[in-house]
């Protein structure tokens, strides 16, 4: 998908569309993990779907659940969803911003390689 280091810079134009791609596929990770955060809060903890997105987005931002898990299914679901979620944000930073850094590395090798 992106250029070898041999080959010259993409244009800007092929650029812009790599990092919509990335920012698509960014998006459509966090979107898919919170549908699941919700549907775990809503079938171990029983929530309102209101309430089990904002427990799942809170948890997936890394501020932490606004309610506390009374269950013991909803204890472990909440523990497991918020380790996935640091990694989760982790993963989406590095997909979204794969092409900017692509870039960036890709230009700078360039340059090294005119002196």
């Amino acid at each position: 998908m992106l250029e070898h280091r041999s080959k010259s810079l993409a244009p800007k134009g092929v650029f812009y569309y790599r990092l919509a791609l990335s920012l698509a596929g960014s998006s459509a990770v966090i979107i898919i993990s919170l549908a699941c955060g919700m549907a775990g809060y809503r079938v171990f903890e029983g929530l309102s779907w209101i309430d089990a997105f904002v427990n799942a987005a809170m948890l997936l931002s890394g501020m932490g659940p606004l309610a506390s898990p009374q269950t013991t299914g909803g204890k472990l679901f909440a523990g497991f969803y918020a380790l996935y979620s640091g990694f989760v944000v982790l993963v989406a930073a590095g997909i979204a911003l794969a092409p900017v850094i692509h870039r960036f590395l890709h230009r700078f090798h360039l340059e090294q390689g005119r002196n």
